[in-house]
């Protein structure tokens, strides 16, 4: 996976369809870090997980004898493992500023992708598909400022938000071209033309997008 390969002896439990799965698998790009990849399903883990993480989850990263199973974990510690690109800023006010948009993320936006995912009430997927569609609308205008999610560089911030926004369409959310889009649909071109971002896709979330 990636341009560069860097030599690691990593394997990747991934969920093929999952944001949380595609996160680290972007990240992974961007570093252009061989890894094994074992793609899952969650529902169905492969029985040598269970050994390996006390959750049986998915995502789950292996690095020799570390294992890790919290996506936000994987990402930074795959920053400081391959410091090149660096995705997190060298200033640690910036630096927790990163990792509070990321908080923010999940609890604003990923908690309303996984209801419409994983949701079997209507009104909860109707419900939280206007809510996420409203709180993306509401910060497209920040776009037009910087090519980042708040920044000039390339961050791990926009490794969580890139996932949300290529599946935008088969979780139900329109954005359609306007003043005020306009700006967060450049922002989705420029993530989605990234070769880390192409090389992160799996199959299943190509057809995400047909």
């Amino acid at each position: 996976m990636g341009v560069v390969a860097k030599r690691s002896s990593m394997t990747f439990f991934s969920d093929p369809s999952s944001h949380y799965s595609h996160r680290v698998r972007i990240v992974l790009a961007e570093k252009g870090v061989t890894v094994d990849m074992v793609e899952a399903d969650a529902n169905h883990p492969p029985t040598e997980l269970a050994d390996l993480n006390p959750y049986n989850s998915l995502p789950t990263l292996v690095d020799r004898d570390l294992v890790l199973y919290e996506s936000k974990v994987m990402m930074e510690y795959l920053d400081e493992r391959f410091p090149h690109p660096p995705l997190l800023p060298v200033y640690p006010v910036a630096r927790a500023e990163s990792r509070l948009f990321i908080h923010r993320i999940e609890k604003d936006w990923c908690s309303l992708v996984d209801a419409i995912q994983h949701t079997r009430s209507d009104n909860v997927v109707k419900k939280s598909t206007k809510e996420l569609r409203e709180g993306i609308m509401s910060i497209a205008p920040i776009f037009a400022e910087k090519p980042f999610f708040m920044s000039e560089e390339f961050t791990l911030v926009d490794c969580c938000i890139a996932p949300i926004l290529w599946r935008l369409p088969s979780l139900g959310v329109d954005i359609r071209s306007s003043k005020q889009s306009k700006p967060l649909l450049a922002y989705m071109d420029a993530l989605f033309n990234r070769d880390s971002f192409q090389d992160s896709l799996t199959e299943q979330e190509r057809e995400m997008r047909l």
